[in-house]
């Protein structure tokens, strides 16, 4: 066995190219031939004068010997010697060779040394199984080869998709756990081992490119899978944050941090999706961005036909967005502003929901019949809404306590000007509770000192201190029934719980680029691996299966492909490599999904 360098090609500009291969003489008949086992690429890092002792090396792991590495074989070597025997026994060529005469027999009978036994090279295969059957079901290897990708990048996109979805972190952790973790290379015929974390990055470039393509056609594919209407647009906005300053980011703003991360510069996730969870448009803004601000673009981008109900929560309702959407012709439903919570409970209807709760609906017409108002009553909303006002109440009743006891001490501030200021400040953090309060200052005989601070309840009508669970639904959708309009916004507590799994099941936070465009790749491809996600999610929903996607990776990440290697009593060495066989829980998934429960085959090679 050696190593032969050959030249390729020559480039226009005299650059030689040189492929290097492990090759192995062997004795046809009278004549001896050189037979290439492993093509190892153009960029093979070991130096020349290293290659016999890697040969060497890797002759000793063949043959089971992989405990005798001698003094003087350094890390490198053995990693790289490591790498390609496990790239040989993956490889076609030790498929074919099943038996010495040709493919394996269906009994195969050999004799072996039991002793001899060991399990290496344990990678896992079975999120992976599932990621690679969700993205073949969108097509996506078509949409990237019409995105303009080779096929080495598409290898690699797909890499990122399902890296992200079996393993998410970040972009250089993504490369760690393809070379290190990971079967997936084994499964779409690709060596992760040769590939530079700089083409991860060059890839998230690529795909943030052809983003509007490549959503444009898998929501197309989705729409067929499933049978989607499109009628239905939820519309919300989410925002993650920056590991470090990005400084070179101009999206990279400071602003309301819905993880309370006030420390971190911030991006803002836009998604617009359809009545059942799939992604229909994604876009990142700036972190501090406006929310009322983005829903024109984004529907004029989506090019969503007139008609279309648009759903979306209060703070992109804004005056401006619905008489552009009235203009526009467009349906929309929206959680309406403003304190709009005079609900009367005659002539309401109740429903149950899902969660077996009572929700008492009345519905209500604007004065010229052009639109409804929907009041929606929930008594367990009403008894969380009654503790959050009573905790912040006697929060800011302590507060006003305390600064009021002060003003009895010695050597404490008691000018009025001070103590008014004090008293603003408590009000900036009461989260608006302190406009249920009439608050006066008992002055001294000068008028200019506060000798205490007297304080009343006086809650404002129409708030959530006087209507508790209660809020109301603004649409132009004027001919549906209560129980209609309602459900269809329930919708939108949906798109709630895609944020969360994008957050937490898919790692959407941190970001730790510092350059726009690799900032939005890294969004992008965990909306990619979301869509995969919802794709297997949906098919396991139709045969009564609900897991959530972190319970559905725990269980199938303990599938492993497992290298066996067995000395014979011809002093021979037997490689086998297959996965392990299919629990309970897999077998369940797998079944529900009409999937081959034995990803990747077996491998056999004869040393």
């Amino acid at each position: 066995m050696y190593i032969r360098r050959t030249k390729t090609r020559t480039t226009t500009q005299g650059e030689d190219y040189y492929s290097h291969r492990l090759v192995r003489s062997e004795r046809v008949g009278k004549k001896v031939r050189q037979k290439t086992l492993l093509n190892l690429g153009r960029h093979f890092e070991i130096e020349q004068n290293q290659w016999p002792e890697l040969c060497t090396r890797i002759e000793q792991l063949l043959q089971d010997q992989g405990t005798l590495r001698f003094e003087g074989v350094s890390d490198e070597l053995e990693k790289a010697a490591q790498q390609i025997v496990a790239r040989l026994v993956t490889s076609e060529t030790a498929v074919s060779k099943g038996s010495e005469e040709g493919a394996p027999p269906a009994v195969d009978i050999q004799s072996l040394d039991v002793a001899s036994l060991e399990l290496i090279q344990p990678r896992s295969v079975g999120v992976e199984h599932l990621g690679l059957w969700a993205l073949e079901q969108l097509q996506v290897p078509k949409l990237l080869d019409e995105a303009g990708l080779n096929g080495y990048q598409r290898a690699t996109a797909m890499g990122l998709i399902i890296g992200r979805m079996a393993a998410p972190d970040s972009e250089l952790a993504t490369h760690r756990w393809l070379q290190n973790r990971s079967a997936l290379g084994e499964l779409i015929g690709f060596d992760f081992n040769k590939m530079s974390h700089q083409q991860l990055y060059r890839t998230s470039d690529l795909l943030i490119r052809a983003q509007e393509k490549i959503e444009k056609g898998l929501y197309n594919r989705v729409s067929d899978l499933f049978g989607l209407a499109g009628t239905v647009t939820l519309y919300d906005l989410t925002n993650t944050y920056f590991e470090g300053e990005a400084g070179r980011n101009p999206k990279a703003m400071r602003g309301h941090s819905k993880e309370k991360r006030t420390d971190c510069p911030l991006l803002t996730l836009g998604l617009m999706l359809d009545g059942s969870g799939f992604v229909q448009r994604s876009e990142v803004f700036a972190g501090n961005i406006f929310e009322g601000k983005t829903l024109k673009g984004m529907l004029e981008a989506l090019k969503a036909p007139k008609g279309a109900l648009v759903v979306m929560d209060r703070g992109i309702a804004t005056k401006e967005n619905i008489e552009w959407m009235q203009a526009e012709k467009y349906r929309y439903l929206v959680v309406n502003r403003g304190r709009d919570r005079d609900y009367d409970p005659e002539g309401s209807i109740a429903i149950e929901t899902a969660a077996n709760e009572i929700v008492h609906l009345k519905k209500t017409f604007s004065e010229d019949g052009k639109e409804v108002r929907l009041y929606c009553h929930s008594e367990q909303r009403a008894k969380k809404e009654e503790g959050i006002a009573k905790r912040f109440m006697e929060h800011f009743e302590t507060e006003l306590k305390k600064l009021s006891e002060g003003l009895s001490r010695p050597r404490t501030t008691k000018r009025t000007v001070k103590i008014w200021e004090r008293i603003g400040r408590l009000k900036e953090k009461s989260r608006g509770i302190s406009q249920h309060y009439k608050i006066d200052l008992v002055l001294d005989e000068s008028g200019e000192n506060a000798t205490a601070i007297d304080w009343e309840r006086k809650p404002l009508e129409g708030t959530l201190v006087t209507h508790p669970g209660v809020y109301s639904l603004r649409s132009n959708e004027t001919d549906w029934d209560e129980e209609r309009m309602w459900r269809t916004y329930i919708m939108l507590t949906d798109l709630e719980a895609v944020f969360r799994s994008l957050k937490s099941e898919l790692g959407l936070r941190p970001i730790y680029h510092h350059k726009e465009e690799r900032s939005d790749g890294h969004l992008f491809i965990t909306v990619l691996a979301y869509q995969a996600v919802q794709v297997i999610r949906r098919r396991l929903r139709e045969k009564e299966i609900h897991d959530s996607w972190r319970m559905l990776r725990e269980t199938m990440s303990t599938q492993q492909r497992i290298t066996a290697t067995f000395r014979r009593t011809d002093e021979r060495t037997l490689h086998i490599r297959k996965a392990t066989k299919a629990e309970l829980g897999h077998e369940r998934i797998y079944d529900a999904l009409n999937i081959d429960p034995a990803p990747g085959g077996v491998s056999r090679l004869i040393v």
